[in-house]
């Protein structure tokens, strides 16, 4: 598993060898962290380093599997770096994709993005959306995870890989109190550390075309997008054609900037106004997936909603912070 020491990864190998699986966690700690990765082996190699395809495929032996979580995420960053965000991400895809056909390695689970959808059709009033949508994504971390879900598509064509591309939404919640999202880089941890410091939230934008003005997301708690791998390599491990199938991964409801404000103060019991701001560039007013597809091919659906998902990210930030400690790093 590549990125198995960062935020998303992290809950995956501890699911994964919670059931007994061995896990090989390729990382080079950038992002991570070690105390992530439990028992699992640890290789540290930058999966996006052309120097690094042989310690890869080394790695890769005797590998039934791989999830590949390893990536840049940050939305703002890749628009001041694009060309560094296309080499590490679809370089990082590339690297993995060029290891396994070395080692002989032919499923493979692919962490992609609702960042691929851009602004939807119909994205103000709220209806959901399906893998059918097109693909127009907005800015250069969406452009990313397009592109590695075409170089996957065509490696299925050229070589016979079996693939699922999981299409996250917005990932929140910890499954363990020591694997929270401790970066303030989301809305959830961005208001924590509001809170902590003494500050006030801040809501971007309140006037779009929403219930309450307010942008409107879909939430899904980490353990259930860890679920959702382990069912997808479940989904792999059946005899197959070669195949590329992208699926959502959410709940299929929404939540608004003023519902997950409200259900924070509520977790820490305390009182929350937020301040208004301006809209930020490029926030579509609602993204919320239709889960079905998902169900379909893999038996796997949501099963917490966003009280839940917020009181174990408070649970989570709280043992992180008042030990005086990150929990580790967010990257997917």
């Amino acid at each position: 598993m590549t990125g198995g020491a960062g935020y998303i990864g992290g809950h995956v190998v501890r699911s994964l060898l919670g059931r007994g699986d061995g896990v090989v966690v390729v990382d080079d700690l950038s992002e991570g962290s070690a105390a992530r990765i439990g028992a699992a082996e640890l290789v540290r190699l930058d999966v996006a380093d052309p120097a690094a395809l042989g310690g890869l495929t080394a790695a890769m032996a005797g590998a039934d599997a791989v999830v590949h979580l390893a990536a840049r995420k940050q939305v703002g960053e890749s628009v001041k770096r694009p060309a560094w965000y296309f080499q590490q991400n679809v370089g990082g895809v590339a690297g993995v994709l060029a290891a396994m056909e070395r080692a002989g390695v032919g499923r493979l689970v692919f962490s992609s993005s609702a960042a691929v959808y851009g602004v939807p059709a119909g994205a103000g009033a709220g209806g959901r959306i399906a893998e059918t949508a097109p693909t127009r994504p907005v800015n250069p971390y969406g452009e990313t995870k397009l592109a590695g879900e075409w170089a996957i598509r065509d490696a299925a064509t050229a070589w016979g890989l079996r693939a699922v591309s999981l299409r996250y939404f917005n990932v929140a919640g910890a499954g363990w109190p020591d694997l929270g999202d401790s970066a303030a880089l989301n809305l959830i941890p961005l208001v924590f550390e509001a809170l902590d410091a003494g500050g006030v939230p801040v809501i971007f934008g309140e006037d779009y075309p929403t219930p309450d003005g307010t942008c409107v997301r879909d939430y899904v708690h980490v353990r259930d997008v860890a679920a959702a791998h382990l069912a997808a390599l479940d989904r792999l491990a059946a005899p197959g054609p070669a195949d590329a199938t992208a699926l959502n991964i959410g709940t299929g409801v929404g939540a608004s900037v003023r519902q997950v404000v409200a259900a924070v103060a509520q977790a820490a019991g305390r009182d929350v106004a937020p301040t208004a701001g301006s809209r930020r560039p490029g926030d579509p007013p609602s993204l919320v997936c239709d889960p079905g597809l998902a169900w379909r091919e893999l038996g796997w659906r949501a099963s917490a909603g966003l009280p839940e998902i917020v009181a174990s990210a408070w649970a989570a930030w709280r043992s992180a912070h008042d030990a005086g400690a990150p929990a580790g790093g967010a990257v997917a």
